[in-house]
């Protein structure tokens, strides 16, 4: 069996329900946006919605990806920085609970988390303060850490560190791994799109974007985005929401629908979809298979507050998989 390994920001995802998204504009917070925010304004927004109902979670992109594919019972890594606190005990818990390899680096400042605004219509707004994960960087990694393992899966949010980001490919590389890129937030690729162009179209074999993602890398919609996407790497992904995802590789598209499902909250869609898809991959199934599991994941991710699901649904997905 193949194994998959993860890199991102170690984070503790605390979700939270607004009632109304002026909540967002008194915080100054665009709407479905991802907000890095100082350890100041964390503590201020966090005080601002304590009222509202809560949930903790470990999270962060990739780890959520991770996560799930643990959850079908591929073997995993993961590599990240926490803090020698709660949070930080909390995530290596979390990782271990669900079986997957943690390879975390500690730090004295505190844990990063992830404050998730989520609107009454599902949508999700982070205000990131992402502390000791920032610290991750590129003397952390070594060929040690890629060995024995087939797919590298990161989040597009290392951008902000580009030694780290193309370290970490350049070894997966080195050591004859596939490199999987979530684009991660619009924002965040308009900010660095020279940058993730060069890092598309030199290292990564798998691009996952949503359709906002997908059009801040190219300009364009959902179609003519994929087209230009697949000339860049072997396998790209565009997903469009209600209207399901596109795949795309050797001149070939695959067009997947979206399953039923009661949309509560849509943290995690995105991450889960990529655990889905890369789950197909290293079971060596079609493309058409491959988007159809990780429309699976998406789907049933959104029916609960969070990115993490509980074991009951968990036997629901892998029997929708059989």
């Amino acid at each position: 069996m193949k194994k998959i390994l993860g890199l991102g920001n170690a984070l503790v995802d605390i979700m939270t329900i607004i009632d109304n998204d002026s909540v967002l504009e008194g915080f100054e917070l665009p709407k479905g946006s991802m907000q890095l925010v100082d350890e100041k304004r964390s503590a201020t927004i966090l005080a601002g919605i304590e009222h509202f109902e809560k949930s903790i979670s470990a999270g962060g992109s990739a780890a959520n990806t991770i996560n799930g594919i643990a959850n079908l019972g591929v073997e995993t890594g993961f590599i990240g920085v926490v803090g020698k606190d709660e949070y930080g005990n909390y995530f290596n818990d979390d990782l271990v609970k669900n079986g997957i390899k943690p390879l975390l680096i500690k730090s004295d400042t505190e844990s990063g988390r992830a404050l998730a605004l989520v609107s009454q219509d599902s949508e999700r707004t982070f205000a990131t303060y992402l502390g000791a994960a920032v610290e991750l960087s590129a003397p952390h990694l070594n060929d040690g850490l890629f060995e024995g393992y087939d797919i590298l899966h990161v989040e597009g949010y290392l951008v902000l560190n580009n030694e780290l980001l193309e370290t970490a490919m350049k070894l997966a590389k080195k050591n004859n791994l596939k490199v999987s890129l979530d684009l991660a937030s619009y924002n965040v690729v308009e900010d660095n799109l020279d940058f993730l162009k060069r890092m598309v179209t030199e290292y990564v074999d798998i691009v996952f974007a949503n359709e906002e993602e997908a059009k801040a890398f190219t300009g364009k919609e959902p179609e003519a985005a994929l087209n230009e996407l697949a000339e860049l790497c072997d396998i790209a992904v565009v997903k469009i929401g209600k209207d399901g995802s596109l795949i795309k590789s050797d001149g070939k598209t695959n067009v997947v629908d979206i399953i039923p499902a009661e949309r509560r909250d849509t943290t995690g869609a995105g991450d889960l979809y990529a655990a889905g898809f890369l789950y197909g991959l290293v079971k060596n199934l079609p493309l058409q298979k491959c988007g159809e599991i990780g429309t699976v994941l998406s789907g049933k991710v959104i029916e609960v507050i969070g990115a993490k699901m509980p074991a009951s649904t968990w036997t629901t997905i892998k029997e929708m998989i059989k």
